[in-house]
Formats: structure tokens, sequence, C-alpha cells
């Protein structure tokens, strides 16, 4: 590693510090517009459905592509397609056209970029920096995340307040162009290609995704980790949609109690990634995401047991909540970045991007049912305690415990597809 990584990542985090402002206020003035429009859970279960299901679909074969294209231009090339999609659904709905069918649209084609700007992303930090410093960039990463949490409902609030909702987009357009310009002033090397064969063809693009795969099962403790990760998110994703509607019509609030809700959520993740970025703890990581599950299926568990009256007690279970997110995303992401060959990370980002997502698309279906049968509240419950048996039940998985220990590199899945 050269002496300017820390001048690269500067620049790059600036960048994407005001892309994630922007969309942050976009994202956020979209939920405030959907909920008081309809009031729906199922509405805002399709709309994260649309969100996330483009990348889902299309993740592992972006992930192929990530490995073998420029990463940097993958990601000014991603967000310039963002940028380019939100410019004409801004024209669309100036023009009227404000159908809960431009929005659908609008968050799917966000989410084809998404498949190929995330996982490059992450994909690029290894090359960029040392091995010893993954953990606190994965801080810092937070860190960001969490401020635009703070900042960005706060500003969303305030446009749709202020603003019809073509021109909040336009907030997106000038974030993406912003990040765009800084990709542009550092340089971000590619890793050497696992193999020199880089037809495009379907067999030899299956071939690369099959090394993806294998990159995983080579290792016991990363196909637990990948198995358990996914079962936790198929239960966050419905409480992670049913939280402005706890807010609306459990604890009686508004757009104001919204917007606090939003911005404590940012204020736990602030302080978990900065724990991280100061100390860069030296605790084995998978105790850290076990514990992590553990105090957000505690914070879920709490907010839905709590009265109508309990407002001011949500809003401190939900700092914890949001700590214990930042903390296990830095976590998991700086275990993948040292486990994975960096030729590989990709395929491997975008696997389990689409992986974890896709059982989660049923939980999002289930939504407004439960919902509507069992109640918001107890839909709480329910899926926070499942939340926090998977973080016990993993402390008793060897393969998975030995994973936070071992410092060994998986550098040869294409041996297992050769065999």
């Amino acid at each position: 590693m050269t002496a300017t990584w820390k001048r690269t990542f500067a620049i790059i985090w600036s960048g994407q510090f005001v892309s994630l402002l922007s969309s942050s206020a976009v994202n956020f003035a979209i939920i405030i517009w959907l909920s008081l429009e309809t009031g729906s859970a199922e509405v805002l279960a399709f709309a994260a459905i649309a969100a996330f299901l483009p990348q889902t679909l299309i993740g592992p074969f972006a992930g192929v592509y990530i490995d073998r294209w420029d990463r940097k231009r993958t990601m000014v090339l991603a967000d310039g397609f963002i940028a380019a999609c939100t410019g004409v659904m801004s024209v669309l709905f100036y023009l009227g056209y404000s159908d809960l069918l431009f929005i659908y649209m609008l968050l799917a084609l966000r989410s084809v970029g998404s498949a190929f700007h995330m996982p490059a992303m992450q994909a690029s930090v290894p090359l960029l920096a040392p091995e010893s410093e993954l953990l606190r960039i994965g801080g810092i990463n937070q860190v960001i995340q969490s401020v635009s949490s703070i900042a960005g409902p706060a500003l969303g609030a305030l446009a749709i307040g202020l603003m019809d909702i073509g021109y909040v987009l336009l907030l997106d357009i000038g974030g993406a162009i912003f990040a765009i310009a800084s990709l542009l002033l550092v340089h971000i090397p590619n890793p050497e290609k696992e193999h020199a064969d880089q037809t495009t063809g379907i067999r030899h693009v299956l071939r690369d995704l099959r090394l993806g795969i294998a990159a995983v099962t080579a290792n016991r403790g990363i196909s637990w980790l990948f198995g358990l990760s996914i079962l936790a998110t198929f239960c966050i994703m419905p409480v992670a949609v049913l939280f402005p509607l706890l807010t609306l019509q459990h604890f009686g609030g508004g757009k104001f109690e919204m917007s606090i809700i939003e911005v404590v959520w940012g204020i736990g993740m602030l302080v978990g990634g900065g724990l991280l970025g100061i100390f860069k703890p030296t605790l084995n990581k998978i105790v850290i995401l076990n514990s992590m599950d553990i105090l957000l299926g505690i914070t879920l568990v709490g907010s839905g047991l709590l009265p109508a009256t309990g407002f001011i007690p949500f809003v401190a279970l939900t700092i914890f909540g949001g700590l214990a997110a930042s903390i296990y995303h830095a976590s998991f992401n700086t275990v993948i970045q040292e486990k994975i060959n960096p030729a590989m990370l990709g395929r491997v980002f975008s696997m389990y991007f689409s992986i974890a997502l896709l059982p989660s698309m049923i939980g999002l279906l289930s939504t407004g049912f439960l919902a509507d049968t069992i109640g918001i509240s107890v839909t709480f419950v329910i899926l926070g305690s499942i939340i926090g048996v998977i973080g016990i039940a993993s402390f008793f998985v060897p393969a998975l415990m030995q994973l936070g220990v071992k410092d060994t590199v998986l550098t040869s899945p294409e041996e297992s597809i050769e065999e």
C-alpha cells in the first residue's frame, strides 16, 4: 500500500458523503410521501420490493462483470445511470405523472444502478488500504452513512414540505454528480484476474459465477456467516418497512416524530461507526457480529412491547438499534474483505446482496398481512425475538466462531470448479 491511501479515501468519502446525504433526503421524502398519501403497509412493502428486487435478480451476474471491468469506471457509470433515471422521473412528476407506478419504476431503476455500485465500492476497499485498517475504514464508512441518516431525513422532510416530489428528486442528481467528480480525481487499482479469459459468452459468465459461489462454499465458516446473516435479514426487512407506520399508528406521531426516529437511528449508527473508527477493537469479529444480532433483537422486541405513550423509550431503543446495525455491517464487510481474494470480491458481495434480499422479498410480501392480522407491535416482538435467537445460536457454531480468529484467505476457488 502506498502512503497516499488516506488521501484517496478522503476524496472518495467526500463524494460519497454528498451522494449519501442527497439519497437519504430523497428516500425519506419518498417514504413521507407514500406514508401520508396512502398510510398503507402494503404500499411501503411494494416500494421496498421495487427498490430491492432488480438488485436481487441481477446481482450475481453484475458481480461477474464488476470483477471483469474497471471498478472505478463501473462506479462512475452506475452513479451516472442512477442520476439519469432520477432526472427522467423528475421530469415526469413535473408534467403531472405522480402515480405510484412511477415511484416504483424510479426505485427499481435506482436498484439496477446500486447492483453495480455498492459491490464495486466494497470490492475496491481492500485494494486501497492495508488489511489492518479495514475494520477502522468500515467504521468510518458507517459514520458517513450515519451522518447522512441524521441530516438526510431533516433535509428530506424540509424539501417535501417546501416543494413537490419531482423537485425533491433533483437533490439526488446533484449528489450523484458530486460523487462522480470525486471518483474521477483518484486512482482505484484493479485486482489481478483469476484467469486471463475475459470472454463474455454465457458459458464463461456462468463459469465466473460458479467461481464466486465456490469462494464462499469452500469455507464452512463463510457459508455459516452467509446463511445466518440471510436469515436475520429475512426478519429485519419487514420491521424496517414498518418503522414509519409504528411511529404513525402505534405512537400517534407525524412528520416530526418520523424524522426524529430516522435521526436517532442515524445517531446510533454514528456512535457505532465512531467506536470502530477510533478504537479499532481486536475482539473476535464473529463475537461482535453475534452480539450485535442479540442487541438489535432486544431493541426490536422492546419497541414492540412499549405502550402507545412510550415514544421516548422507543427513541432510546432506536438509538441502540442503529448502533447495533452499524457495528454489524462494518464487521461483516471486514470479515468478507479479509477472507476472500480481492479478485473475487465483486462476485461475492453481489451474490450476498442478492441471496440476502431474495428471501426478504417473501418477508416483505407478508408485511401487510402481518401488520393487519397480528398488529405492527406484535410483528416487532416476534421478528426481534428470532433475530436475538440467531445471535445466541451463532455462538454454538464452531466453524463460524473459528472464522474470527483464522488469517487464511480463500485464493483458489477455481480449483474446486476444475475438479
